[in-house]
């Protein structure tokens, strides 16, 4: 199946921790057998509601084609990151 997830990573983090925890999604799913299509990095953006007492966020999107398993371990890791302010994985039309 194919997926997007976006992402909102604390816009204060240094490029190269930025970078190492994209990566580390791109990885995951590699792992589990999934492909990467395209990793779109939206740049620091205002938020429509403070998340986390912050209005800004560095917005990205991932999308990739996996298995249930690899959307719930995605989920999983993301909800430990204290990097992460929101996700949502939504499956894709083809």
């Amino acid at each position: 199946m194919k997926y997007e997830m976006l992402m909102l990573l604390r816009s204060d983090m240094e490029e190269d921790a930025r970078e190492a925890e994209i990566k580390k999604y791109a990885d995951i799913v590699a792992s589990m057998g999934g492909s990467v299509e395209s990793v779109d990095k939206w740049g620091v953006k205002k938020t429509a509601y403070p998340i986390r007492y912050r209005t800004d966020a560095f917005f990205f999107l991932m999308t990739f084609t996996a298995n249930g398993d690899c959307v719930k371990e995605l989920d999983r890791v993301a909800g430990i990151s204290s990097d992460v302010l929101r996700r949502v994985i939504t499956k894709k039309e083809a």
